[in-house]
């Protein structure tokens, strides 16, 4: 239907994940299942070094295009230094990276990695902060002569309220190269979209809620008929609810609920 409607090709960008034989053998099945590039997380190499972990982002690169992922250590990540993704930037089949670390100071040592490379032309940058992705893709950050900018987002945020995110990318991207004076108005409307992911994902708790968050919205969209998860044990937690329900009612202006109401029955049945 994508390629019908726009004549393009969709990019398909397969997860992977596991220590190096798990990851290289998801990488072989992605590509062999037609996917353009791979996204890696190191799961199962928390205590790995970081030449080890260098040495699994290269045997993964030569079997598909490679993004690399900065995960928030709440969920799962781990700290990578500045050093790390200076390494990282000199495998040739690097082609992006996700900078999902939710700080920063940790997000400026990948921007600052990308300048100086010299790379910025051909590895794309991709907001993964959920608490602050309008203001990743409005900003230009200076390094050296080089300017980096995001090019997009892969976001958590961006399985809820989907319509309305791909609406403000557009509305950002048009800031951006033409409309400098509606930036103000974007930054307050991140700082709103900020207060609602910190209820969706349970910032108070240390993310602890994320998942039965994002089922939360959909169930309250008639999505979902609950919020249940493959582990039983995780659920909304202590007034996470309560809070979801400030913000859907703070900020309605965020919500694509009547987009997902005229086609609800239709994509569920």
């Amino acid at each position: 239907a994508f390629r019908r409607r726009t004549g393009k090709e969709p990019i398909l960008i397969a997860g992977v994940t596991g220590g190096p034989r798990q990851a290289a053998w998801e990488a072989r099945k992605a590509r062999d299942l037609g996917y353009h590039a791979c996204l890696l997380h190191f799961g199962g190499m928390r205590d790995a070094s970081r030449g080890e972990l260098l040495d699994c982002c290269r045997e993964v690169a030569e079997i598909l295009p490679l993004i690399g992922f900065y995960l928030q250590c709440a969920v799962g990540g781990r700290i990578l230094t500045y050093g790390f993704w200076v390494r990282f930037l000199e495998i040739e089949r690097v082609v992006a990276v996700k900078v999902a670390p939710f700080d920063r100071y940790k997000t400026l040592d990948v921007v600052r990695a990308i300048g100086i490379s010299g790379r910025e032309r051909e590895v794309a940058l991709y907001t993964g902060n959920d608490d602050a992705f309008v203001t990743d893709l409005l900003t230009e950050f200076p390094v050296g002569h080089a300017q980096i900018r995001f090019s997009g987002g892969l976001l958590g945020q961006w399985a809820v309220w989907t319509k309305k995110a791909v609406e403000l990318l557009e509305r950002i991207k048009q800031a951006r190269d033409r409309e400098p004076a509606s930036i103000p108005a974007l930054l307050a409307e991140g700082a709103r979209l900020t207060d609602a992911n910190g209820a969706i994902f349970d910032a108070a708790n240390g993310f602890a809620g994320c998942i039965p968050g994002i089922h939360e919205v959909l169930r309250r969209q008639g999505l979902l008929e609950g919020v249940w998860c493959l582990d039983p044990a995780e659920t909304l937690s202590r007034w996470q609810a309560e809070e979801i329900e400030r913000v859907c009612s703070s900020y309605p202006e965020l919500a694509d609920d009547e987009f997902v109401e005229q086609h609800r029955d239709a994509w569920l049945a």
